[in-house]
């Protein structure tokens, strides 16, 4: 969404690195470009005049002047300011005192309310709530059948006694919905209303007579963050009309240059407080204005994604797997592969996770391009392979191969090439778990694998003789085995053994018998 503004700035902040200081030119330049970037993405007029005047003021300030890296502090600056304008810190729920918590959604038909009704309700549900939502739209076509199919896939009870499609009374259901949320104790009660194609009088009628019927607890503005600057109209509309506590934005993985996200809290200065970033119901989480504005700058989000990895992946099983990269439980199969890699496909789309990291805005393209089936083959090649090849691939020979390329559907290059990619990771993996690195002379390095040998030489372990596949090769060298050995002749040429040898019959020269003892 903010591939645009992100892009910009740090084209910006290039021209600042390796100056040991800024004169006011670069500061008027560098403003200048921030300037032109917010508009280009779409930001409110009033928000960008105030953004530019705050980082203009700041950057003439003595924490720039006096900073060892003046541009690393411009662009300190700017993240605060961007952290300011959406929002400043997060804003959590407030739960009612007394059960059930009533949370009324409104917004534009096409936002995507009845989507983000079910993917409100299932992030509850994660946090240990029982959620019920309500279906009062009824009047835009198969919207509550639209709600108890999501609402049977986030695994949340629905509420809808009407129909729909124009017929029923919204306020009712409303109404009756909160008292049987109530009497069945659901502690969280969502409220899907309807919308219009654009704002009108009857729109907001009705939205505020539901207000008034169910009295919510929170109101929630859902907003589509690719419409652009009529975004902020319809907000300040809404705002006006029914009154609301917070914003949800939606489609946030779409391609616009998403300025309406930074205008809104601006202009109402209502907070974000949830996002929406794809079509499955767990694209969805809290809005962090920090973290939101790390992502603009290319600074990554490790928080979000650490969050997502402790969601996805099983404690006990992710020590199993790091003590077997240390050699301490045995040795990383293809079976550990397997289960890690759909633990990660648990957290979402690779491309989003890889997003997270910092710096990688100039891999944009590279993700992009990126085929998320990928995975699926390396998952239908591993399970084509029997249990004892998953525990030790080194006996998947050239048939073995063959085979499995048949089971799933590839070619045994892709065999060939999963199995030799394996290997190399699990060497990989586990130098760095071993604290090695490759790096020289670091423990298990390059230089440090040999000054621990000369430190505590170890006897070579030669391997053992091969023996032969032929039934009869093999009981002659059995019985080569068993023959006696020949007694090594005398390196003197005396055919007598070593033990008879006596050195008073070779007449030496009296007192130098003493050295043959």
């Amino acid at each position: 969404m903010f591939a645009t503004l992100s892009d910009r700035l740090a084209d910006t902040f290039k021209s600042l690195r390796g100056k040991g200081r800024l004169s006011e030119a670069d500061i008027d330049a560098t403003a200048r470009e921030i300037r032109i970037a917010l508009l280009e993405a779409d930001v409110a007029l009033p928000v960008v005049k105030d953004f530019v005047a705050a980082i203009k003021e700041r950057a003439r300030g003595e924490e720039v002047s006096q900073a060892l890296n003046p541009a690393q502090q411009v662009i300190k600056i700017v993240h605060e300011e961007l952290v300011t304008i959406l929002g400043g810190e997060t804003r959590r729920v407030r739960l009612a005192k007394t059960p059930p918590t009533v949370i009324m959604l409104a917004g534009l038909q096409g936002a995507g309310k009845t989507t983000l009704a079910a993917k409100l309700a299932l992030w509850f549900k994660g946090q240990g709530n029982s959620p019920m939502l309500i279906a009062a739209d009824l009047q835009r076509p198969n919207a509550v059948n639209q709600l108890q199919v999501n609402g049977e896939r986030a695994g949340v009870a629905v509420f809808a006694p009407e129909p729909g499609n124009g017929v029923g009374d919204p306020v009712a259901v409303a109404r009756a919905g909160v008292e049987e949320a109530r009497r069945t104790l659901h502690d969280i009660v969502i409220v899907d209303t309807a919308g219009r194609l654009g704002v009108d009088t009857e729109l907001m009628q009705q939205a505020a007579d539901i207000r008034d019927a169910v009295t919510p607890d929170e109101i929630l503005f859902v907003v589509d963050a690719m419409i652009g600057q009529d975004a902020v109209t319809t907000a300040q509309a809404f705002l006006d009309g029914v009154g609301y506590d917070g914003v949800v934005l939606t489609k946030l993985d779409g391609d616009a240059r998403g300025g309406a996200a930074l205008s809104i809290r601006g202009i109402t200065g209502k907070p974000i407080m949830f996002a929406s970033a794809g079509e499955k119901l767990t694209d969805f989480d809290v809005f962090h204005p920090d973290r939101m504005a790390s992502r603009i700058l290319d600074m990554g989000d490790m928080l979000t994604l650490i969050e997502q990895a402790e969601k996805a992946f099983d404690a006990d099983q992710a020590a199993k797997a790091a003590a077997k990269l240390t050699g301490q439980g045995g040795e990383f199969t293809l079976t550990d592969f397997l289960e890690q890699m759909q633990a990660i496909r648990k957290m979402g789309s690779l491309t989003k996770i890889m997003g997270m990291l910092p710096g990688m805005s100039q891999f944009r393209d590279q993700l992009a391009d990126f085929d998320e089936r990928e995975i699926d083959r390396v998952q239908a090649i591993i399970y084509s392979m029997t249990p004892a090849e998953r525990e030790n691939p080194k006996i998947i020979d050239g048939s073995r191969r063959s085979r499995i390329a048949k089971g799933s559907g590839v070619t045994v290059g892709d065999v060939n090439q999963l199995v030799d990619r394996f290997f190399q990771a699990r060497n990989m993996m586990e130098s760095m778990a071993k604290g090695g690195g490759g790096m020289p002379g670091a423990p298990g390095g390059a230089f440090g694998k040999r000054a621990r040998a000369r430190q505590a030489p170890q006897a070579k372990q030669s391997k053992g003789k091969r023996r032969s596949g032929n039934p009869a090769k093999r009981a002659a060298e059995a019985a080569r085995a068993n023959e006696p050995k020949p007694v090594a002749a005398n390196p003197f040429g005396n055919p007598e053994s070593a033990e008879s040898f006596n050195p008073e019959d070779l007449q030496l020269p009296p007192g130098f018998d003493k050295f043959l003892k």
